[in-house]
């Protein structure tokens, strides 16, 4: 059975995700190292991890299986879910890829030094309508997909 996996903490589509979860009858892992609220509807388990920088990351990746989906920002984490065999979206519906991941680690590395040196400061544009949207086709693909897999 595919479950779809959230990297919670910072994630703006956590009921996006719900809406499609349901239309299929997946189950959620909102994973967390606290601050967020349970939900109510029954497909939704909350996974609180130990605090830590990658706590919640580990957790994802170590219980993760192949055809699952993580919902995520997170390169590292993404590289990580698709070794499992997993599929991984970002909240603004750009899927991961097999063939893209290293360039995108090798990218979030560069942007990672030239921050740290003070030459990029600011961080990524904000969250849009229009991310909200693909999001939502993105997942929908995305699912079905997973579910021809599974």
């Amino acid at each position: 059975m595919v479950e779809i996996y959230i990297d919670a903490d910072a994630c703006p589509v956590k009921d996006e995700t719900r809406r499609v979860a349901a239309r299929h009858g997946l189950k959620i892992l909102m994973v967390s190292d606290g601050g967020i609220r349970p939900s109510k509807h029954p497909l939704v388990e909350l996974v609180i991890v130990e605090q830590g920088p990658d706590a919640a990351d580990d957790w994802i990746a170590e219980n993760i299986q192949r055809a699952d989906i993580c919902v995520t920002s997170d390169i590292p984490l993404a590289a990580r879910c698709l070794k499992e065999g997993a599929l991984a979206i970002k909240p603004n519906g750009e899927l991961f890829t097999e063939d893209g991941i290293g360039m995108a680690l090798a990218n979030r590395s560069l942007m990672q030094g030239l921050r740290e040196s003070g030459e990029i400061t600011g961080g990524p544009k904000p969250f849009s309508r229009a991310d909200r949207s693909a999001f939502l086709d993105r997942l929908e693909t995305t699912v079905q997909a997973a579910l021809r897999r599974g």
